[in-house]
């Protein structure tokens, strides 16, 4: 069994509901919830005209391997309601897999560690509660350090506790 963290994002309709229904379907399909973070609001990143997303982080035990997995969480976020859209567009769920135990990945459909984790405020600062002392196995450095070299100046705002 393998510890991967992952991030869900929603920023259409019932976004509260739909990372509720992800989790559930995390559990029943890919492996044992472990941690997960509180719920933060963020500004859209990419592409910001758009709502604000709810962000939670996620800490699960899998025993599938990481391509299974993506075309497990493609599958689920189809469930949830996704529909496809523009890159960093608007969606009702998001299933991102940010780090799986220490492997390193690069495939064409899959990057792990997620590529653009120390870019993005919104993702370090879900991770950060959850994993602040995971090392990232290429940047070689601490969530929470990765946190406090962010340039990302986006508002990240806790809403709730799960």
């Amino acid at each position: 069994m393998d510890k991967v963290y992952l991030l869900l994002g929603t920023n259409e309709g019932n976004r509260e509901k739909n990372l509720a229904t992800a989790t559930t379907l995390l559990e029943n399909n890919c492996g044992k919830i472990l941690e997960s973070s509180s719920l933060y609001e963020t500004e859209a990143w990419g592409l910001k005209e758009q709502n604000a997303f709810l962000n939670q982080a996620i800490a699960i035990e899998t025993s599938l391997p990481p391509l299974e997995l993506l075309l497990v969480l493609k599958k689920l976020e189809k469930e949830v309601g996704r529909k496809e859209t523009i890159k960093w567009g608007p969606r009702v769920i998001d299933m991102d897999i940010l780090f799986y135990g220490h492997e390193i990945v690069d495939e064409e459909d899959l990057k792990i560690p997620h590529p653009f984790i120390a870019e993005r405020k919104f993702t370090l600062v879900c991770l950060n509660e959850i994993a602040g002392d995971l090392v990232h196995p290429v940047l070689k450095k601490a969530i929470q350090d990765l946190l406090q070299e962010c340039k990302d100046e986006s508002e990240v705002k806790k809403v709730a506790t799960q």
